[in-house]
């Protein structure tokens, strides 16, 4: 990637440093495990602090909603003020979020320190953390340090919900929160390890484009969360976040043309490299969360599994894909990068096209084990290639830039992941559901048309043991037609729902295609930069 930079002095812990590795890890962990302690901790929290359920989740939308916002310009707050220096408050954001969660008596105080000022920490957290790992390792050792961080996201994103479970169910929601700011703790203990690279570029600030950016990220997550709640005015607020992305380019590009500084270098987008790397992040993200929401409700509306059995049958692609990105990182530079991001596209397609067939014949989630093995197995791959990918190129003036946009790609992908994937498979199961019970001989007219208005309001209630709690009074016959439409309708709806993290996988193998097309992009610190196309 073409860049204009003088080259940075070599940073002390190029080599490798093991423990900060560990702590930068540790770092990811937290900030990925913290909002499945929300999740789980839901009812526990409405419980406690008498609120309501709908407030909980107003606060869980809002701290996604200005971590998602303001992340762009996080990256360029490490940029004018120190990348470490805003690693380090994005810590402490989150810190002040979890000590809150320990002590918090109402709402107000979880939206105001866990849900703004966590969200604020967390936009300044990632793509600090991404430039750290830049500056402070290079050639095998950065990509084995980009491999164990997004490892150590990957499985707090997958075990997240079973720990979460386990330290609600058997000690209090309080404490999860708790231990998350012992983590934190551990992680700022080792700040002296952190080498912060200075920034040499312009330190003006690009305020309206600050603004778009804001309107662009906000709007494009709010319209993904409002629809996830199935609420209104889904397509005008993605009209907002597209209308403002577009002004947001047409604004940095002519920022660039008149020579004044950018909220974000529009040339970062010149290099094929770049590009490439951010399509496959956010391909692997939409995949990940889509099978994230799938399978748990999978597990739970059809096999009546609790969130602990439902976390322990997910394991497997957890567990997998943690192994495998760790392997893979310490082998890098023996295969070409574009050849793994294939295999790992290819091998997570093919775990879930397996998936597909064995759903209807499913009556334990030990069928799910070795498809789990297989994806989880191609995930590791990816997650072991892409941020290093991606960002190695880049120049140590636009590391923070690029960590900005490459995790502003993966926190949508994940988002419109499971907001799509699980909208798709209520969606899906009800017009499955509805077909069949127009088409059935047993139900009445009446009966038919109750079914329809139950759907319509909550297709969750479709778990065989809600319809028959909801069917208590109805006839046994009746009864039995609605339970046995039911159980015929629930595999279709997986296997609809598991066509979009399919696709993903399929779109990423297609992106691959084109990487292997390039030849293997060469680290900024060793050479002037990619060549732009």
């Amino acid at each position: 990637m073409a860049t204009d930079r003088a080259d940075p002095p070599t940073p002390p812990a190029a080599t490798g440093n093991t423990l900060l590795a560990l702590l930068l890890a540790m770092a990811m962990f937290v900030l990925v495990v913290d909002t499945s302690l929300m999740n789980v901790s839901i009812s526990a929290v409405v419980e406690d602090l008498g609120t309501t359920v709908s407030g909980v989740q107003s606060a869980i939308a809002l701290e996604a909603l200005v971590s998602a916002a303001f992340i762009l310009i996080g990256g360029k707050v490490g940029d004018l003020f120190g990348r470490r220096r805003a690693y380090v408050l994005g810590l402490l954001g989150y810190a002040v979020g979890a000590v809150a969660m320990t002590m918090a008596q109402s709402l107000v105080a979880i939206i105001v320190f866990w849900a703004v000022v966590g969200g604020l920490g967390a936009s300044l957290l990632l793509p600090a953390m991404q430039s750290l790992v830049h500056g402070n390792f290079e050639g095998p050792a950065r990509t084995r340090v980009y491999a164990l961080v997004g490892a150590a996201a990957a499985i707090a994103a997958a075990v997240g919900p079973l720990l979460g479970g386990v330290i609600t169910t058997f000690l209090s929601w309080r404490v999860g929160f708790a231990l998350e700011a012992v983590v934190i703790a551990v992680v700022l203990s080792g700040i002296r390890l952190v080498h912060d690279v200075p920034y040499t570029g312009p330190r003006q600030v690009d305020a309206v484009g600050a603004v778009l950016s804001v309107l662009a990220m906000g709007g494009t997550v709010l319209s993904i969360l409002v629809w996830q709640e199935g609420g209104e005015s889904v397509a005008a607020l993605m009209a907002i976040g597209l209308v403002a992305m577009g002004a947001l380019v047409w604004w940095l590009r002519r920022r660039k043309r008149s020579g004044a500084s950018t909220l974000l270098d529009p040339g970062l987008f010149a290099s094929r490299y770049f590009r490439l790397g951010v399509s496959s992040q956010l391909l692997q993200q939409i995949a990940l969360g889509g099978t994230m929401i799938v399978l748990p409700l999978y597990l739970q509306m059809v096999l009546e599994y609790d969130a602990l059995q439902a976390g322990l049958s997910i394991a497997p692609l957890s567990l997998s894909m943690f192994a495998v990105a760790l392997l893979a990182g310490r082998r890098a530079g023996r295969h070409r990068p574009s050849t793994i991001v294939r295999w790992g596209f290819g091998l997570f397609t093919a775990g879930l096209v397996v998936l597909v067939p064995l759903v209807p014949r499913a009556d334990s989630g030990w069928w799910l084990l070795p498809p789990l093995l297989v994806a989880g197995s191609g995930l590791g791959l990816l997650v072991s290639q892409l941020n290093n990918y991606t960002l190695s190129p880049v120049s140590d003036e636009r590391v923070s830039e690029a960590a900005g946009v490459n995790s502003a790609a993966g926190s949508f992908g994940l988002s419109f992941g499971l907001a799509f994937a699980g909208a798709i498979m209520l969606a899906a199961l009800a017009v499955t559901f509805t077909t069949r019970a127009d088409d059935s001989d047993v139900l009445s007219p009446a009966e038919q048309q109750q079914v329809a208005d139950v759907l319509e309001d909550d297709a969750q209630l479709l778990s065989t043991t809600g319809l028959e709690e909801l069917l208590a009074d109805q006839p046994a016959a009746t009864r039995e037609e609605i339970v046995r439409i039911n159980t015929e309708s629930r595999p279709v709806a997986l296997q609809v729902a598991l066509v979009i993290p399919i696709l993903a996988g399929l779109l990423g193998l297609a992106t691959s295609s084109r990487m292997a097309r390039l030849p293997d992009p060469v680290p900024a610190n060793t050479a002037e930069g990619l060549a732009a196309g």
